[in-house]
């Protein structure tokens, strides 16, 4: 007879998605994660040199998703968030984020919303919610696995 395991708190992924600003990739990439996830992971976003605010273009074609992030500040990214972290995932920071041993490291290649309109910064965010799905699938596949 198989026994089904009980997820616990530190079961728990960790998800840290990094660009310079945190302002607009980071931030649409943790929005649609917790939106798709919910508890089933934990969220940070981080930036190397945040910026102010989050950019209004991608506030508003996440709140046309069904996604709202007008809430969410910008943050400095940390050692300790690395460190926290079990994936990190980095949207143009450069070398800007330490690594450490055992983490997961994805950098994923697009375009900065930073100064566009909101005509421009959809198809970035119709991306990132692709990448996130498909990150999401990986995770619900790793935690079957265990």
């Amino acid at each position: 007879m198989r026994r089904e395991r009980t997820i616990t708190v530190a079961d728990k992924p960790s998800i840290l998605f990094v660009c310079v600003h945190n302002a607009g990739r980071s931030q649409m990439a943790a929005g649609f994660l917790q939106h798709l996830a919910g508890d089933r992971v934990e969220v940070r976003s981080a930036g190397s040199v945040p910026g102010d605010r989050v950019n209004p273009a991608a506030v508003e074609v996440m709140k046309e998703a069904g996604v709202d992030i007008a809430e969410a500040r910008p943050k400095i990214l940390t050692p300790e968030a690395v460190q926290a972290s079990d994936y990190v995932i980095t949207m143009g920071c450069g070398d800007a984020c330490p690594v450490f041993p055992g983490k997961k490291y994805l950098d994923w290649a697009l375009e900065d919303p930073a100064g566009q309109g909101v005509a421009a910064v959809r198809p970035i965010r119709d991306e990132i919610r692709t990448r996130v799905e498909a990150l999401v699938a990986e995770i619900d596949a790793g935690r079957r696995r265990t």
